[in-house]
């Protein structure tokens, strides 16, 4: 149950923060953000482990793991997914997105051997069925050129990233007992290290405050997107995964477009049509079967 807790907890952090990548990302550029909210939530991370005396307690193997896992989830995945976010818009990239926990689940079942049983894979069905008709209804932010068809490609690639971080930093997280902010520091912090040479070498990343000069509102993207998004999601993701199987943790975890729901409606001022209010009932069906399995 602290699994699943984790996993819908993780998903209404993300909901809030996809607002603030989707606005900076917009503003300052996919790499800016993606190294600046690594920086951030770092930062806030070894404030935390500091405040809390937390001794790091971590084998090279899980190390190893963990960043390995950065890669696929953080830099690559991360990276794919906020330029799909630029290119065709949170909706269309999101409803790519939404196969991401079956395909985690099949990968958990051929790498690190998670069975599950038959009503967690109803569970996973019906709730991703909920979200992709959420996400699939027409809207104006939906309307592609030739230009950004590639989106979709970086979409697929953000998806298939961030499952594979997940294979990783499962096995990461099997070999033994690891404190969830050493873990989440250990990936986020290896993920900035990597990113900023290639930012800074492509000339598409810039220090300080000067990129966001102009756009002092962009600001809030790294600062306040970092608490709720690398700081929160990705500490919670892995408390998820350590308490229950990937497939359902993942599942979970991409009910972000459902919960946005309200968000959209009440402060974006987006009405709500059949179709998301049918999509929602659908993926809450699913969610109570995967507590219920």
């Amino acid at each position: 149950m602290i699994g699943e807790i984790a996993a819908l907890a993780t998903a209404l952090f993300w909901s809030f923060a996809t607002i603030f990548f989707t606005f900076g990302s917009k503003k300052v550029g996919v790499i800016q953000l993606n190294i600046d909210r690594l920086f951030f939530a770092s930062l806030y991370l070894f404030v935390t482990m500091i405040i809390l005396g937390i001794v790091p307690q971590i084998t090279e193997s899980q190390i190893l793991w963990l960043v390995l896992s950065a890669i696929a989830g953080l830099v690559l995945g991360d990276t794919f997914l906020f330029k799909s976010f630029a290119e065709i818009g949170p909706r269309l990239s999101l409803l790519i997105m939404s196969f991401a926990p079956p395909l985690a689940a099949i990968l958990a079942y051929i790498f690190i051997g998670e069975i599950l049983n038959i009503w967690a894979i109803i569970g996973i069905t019906v709730t991703t069925a909920g979200v992709f008709l959420v996400i699939l209804e027409k809207g104006e932010d939906n309307k592609i050129t030739i230009k950004n068809k590639w989106g979709f490609f970086w979409a697929f690639l953000g998806m298939l990233g961030q499952a594979v971080g997940l294979i990783f930093a499962k096995i990461a997280i099997k070999e033994a007992d690891i404190n969830p902010f050493i873990a989440s520091f250990t990936r986020i912090f290896s993920a900035f290290i990597m990113l900023l040479p290639i930012g800074y070498l492509t000339k598409r990343y810039r220090f300080g405050y000067a990129p966001y000069r102009g756009i002092s509102k962009a600001i809030l993207a790294p600062t306040i997107g970092a608490i709720l998004g690398p700081y929160l999601g990705i500490t919670l993701s892995l408390i998820a995964i350590q308490h229950t199987k990937v497939g359902i943790a993942s599942t979970l975890m991409a009910t972000t477009p459902i919960l946005m729901l309200p968000i959209s409606h009440y402060f974006m001022k987006e009405k709500l049509n059949w179709q998301s209010i049918v999509g929602a009932f659908v993926a809450v069906l699913g969610v109570a079967i995967l507590f219920l399995k």
